[in-house]
């Protein structure tokens, strides 16, 4: 048998000790039901914190928003100048050929003159490479050649021109490295 069971007045003083608890724990909650004006104080201060959260939460996806924005349209010129650049490519081909055709060679010349300009006013602009020592973060060494004449990781030949918007690469310049 238990204590409780052998002597009630034990088991008595127990119930007396845990309901003293009870209404000690409940205290504070009649007197904040007491007092109108604190528990109004509480709800203002609820309040003003939710609203400044919701203030700062619109804050940061405002931000988030226009950042987006700008690189969603970063993304698309690049991607839009990406499409152009074959024909500045060929462009280049062009006017590196030969010919005795004077008008012709001036028309090449005047349309890659108004690609890049129009590049340009993007903030597209070509990487100078050749004889630039190499940078693995404008250029993409693909072949290698040692020639005495020219300093040690210096781009000796520019298979294809590089192009940075910003200061973002969109193309790397496709070279040959020497030494």
């Amino acid at each position: 048998m238990s204590n409780k069971e052998t002597n009630p007045e034990l088991n008595q003083t127990e119930q007396t000790g845990s309901e003293e608890v009870l209404q000690e724990q409940s205290a504070p909650e009649t007197e904040a039901a007491a007092d109108p004006a604190a528990e109004a104080r509480a709800a203002l201060a609820a309040k003003e914190d939710q609203l400044l959260r919701l203030a700062a939460e619109y804050d940061n996806f405002r931000r988030r928003s226009a950042k987006e924005k700008t690189e969603a349209y970063s993304k698309a010129k690049a991607d839009a100048a990406l499409a152009f650049l074959p024909v500045y490519d060929n462009l280049e081909r062009a006017l590196k050929q030969g010919t005795e055709d004077t008008a012709f060679l001036k028309g090449v010349e005047m349309t890659m003159t108004q690609l890049l300009n129009v590049l340009a006013s993007l903030d597209i602009k070509p990487i100078e490479a050749l004889g630039q020592s190499f940078d693995p973060n404008f250029h993409n060494a693909v072949m290698h050649v040692e020639d005495p004449s020219l300093g040690e990781n210096v781009v000796a030949q520019v298979f294809q021109t590089g192009f940075t918007m910003g200061d973002k690469v969109i193309r790397f310049s496709m070279v040959q490295v020497a030494n």
